[in-house]
């Protein structure tokens, strides 16, 4: 199957309620209700949002309310059927609406669409303990993504989700072998194209979606800038961008971890938010893929840190990232495009995405 398709992403914190019960809880309902192909909850290990107040694993004070992103994956129709719900019960955060392709089996290579070209996200949605090649899923895709030149991948493991509409719960006693996982790559259209085929041979269930972003800096290295894009799109919507760092969790500057001095950074300048998600596997660049292994005596992991804010600022928060990744990190941006609403919650044809910071 290849479609069109709606990738739904929350951003909030983990005490935000929605009534009587947490907006995790019910937000993960939702998508079990609706019978999403795949959703995924992440908790993140730092971050803030409008009020600014930081939300950080690093201090046991602060550390009782981390960031939450929520990932749900299926058609156009399917997710909006669902959105009047999403937002009824989503009071805080972030809520975004983009637009992606959606694989799933048999999948062969393929041509993108020239909006594909410049550069691809490629999201691949497994289970937590699926096996290939005699391991772990996750480990052979990477390796398989980091011999084909991707640019970088990260592998983001969910702690609740649902799997074709059954929820999946992580839990202290068991396998949690459907708990889903989320593997995030970039790379060139054409090296996204070839590879694909090969990817989908090692999965049990394949479920893939790209996006198109654009490579703005690797190891130091620029290639280019955020796309300057007027505030609004012809129609008056308002238009967003994200910016998204990928590094080590051991990448230093300032004498700080990178995301950590990213947070304090653009948390000190006013940014509208930004979080962090730890990976457990990954690499970008020519580094050797590395995450946590049982005798490792420092973690080693990928932290992706994700912004999403206006244009204009959008801007400043780049000059702050361009800054502090001087030497290490590889650097995406992506256009978000607004959406037309003809009643609240409710999207019009032509969608793009919808995005809305309410806190």
């Amino acid at each position: 199957m290849n479609e069109d398709c709606l990738k739904l992403t929350c951003y909030f914190g983990e005490r935000d309620r929605a009534e009587d019960r947490f907006l995790a809880d019910a937000l993960i309902d939702i998508f079990a209700r609706h019978r999403f192909q795949v959703s995924v909850l992440m908790r993140g290990a730092e971050g803030f949002g409008l009020r600014h107040r930081l939300q950080t694993q690093l201090l046991l004070t602060l550390s009782e309310d981390l960031p939450l992103v929520a990932v749900a994956v299926d058609t156009r129709e399917r997710v909006q059927a669902a959105l009047d719900e999403v937002t009824g019960v989503a009071g805080h955060g972030l809520i975004t609406l983009e637009r992606a392709r959606m694989l799933s089996a048999p999948v062969e290579r393929a041509e993108l669409p020239a909006e594909l070209d410049e550069a691809t996200k490629l999201t691949v949605y497994l289970g937590r303990q699926e096996r290939a090649l005699n391991r772990p899923a996750y480990l052979a895709l990477v390796d398989l993504l980091h011999r084909r030149g991707i640019a970088g991948a990260t592998v983001l493991l969910g702690v609740d989700g649902t799997t074709t509409g059954a929820r999946q719960r992580a839990r202290f006693l068991g396998r949690n072998a459907e708990v889903p996982v989320m593997v995030i790559a970039v790379g060139d259209g054409a090296r996204v194209a070839r590879v694909l085929p090969e990817a989908a041979a090692l999965l049990t269930r394949p479920l893939i979606t790209l996006e198109r972003v654009r490579v703005c800096k690797r190891d130091g290295v620029r290639f280019a800038e955020p796309r300057h894009l007027p505030a609004t799109d012809p129609s008056g919507l308002a238009m967003w961008q994200k910016l998204m760092v990928y590094a080590s969790e051991q990448a230093r500057t300032a004498e700080r971890p990178l995301y950590v001095e990213l947070v304090r950074r653009l948390r000190a300048e006013g940014a509208a938010g930004a979080t962090v998600l730890r990976g457990i596997w990954g690499y970008h660049g020519d580094h050797t893929p590395h995450g946590d292994g049982f005798w490792s005596l420092r973690r080693h992991v990928p932290a992706l840190t994700v912004v999403v804010d206006t244009p204009e600022r959008i801007q400043r928060w780049w000059a702050i990232i361009d800054e502090l990744t001087a030497e290490t990190g590889l650097v995406t941006s992506e256009i978000v495009p607004a959406v037309r609403a003809s009643a609240p919650g409710h999207l019009a044809g032509g969608l793009r995405l919808a995005a809305r910071w309410r806190d």
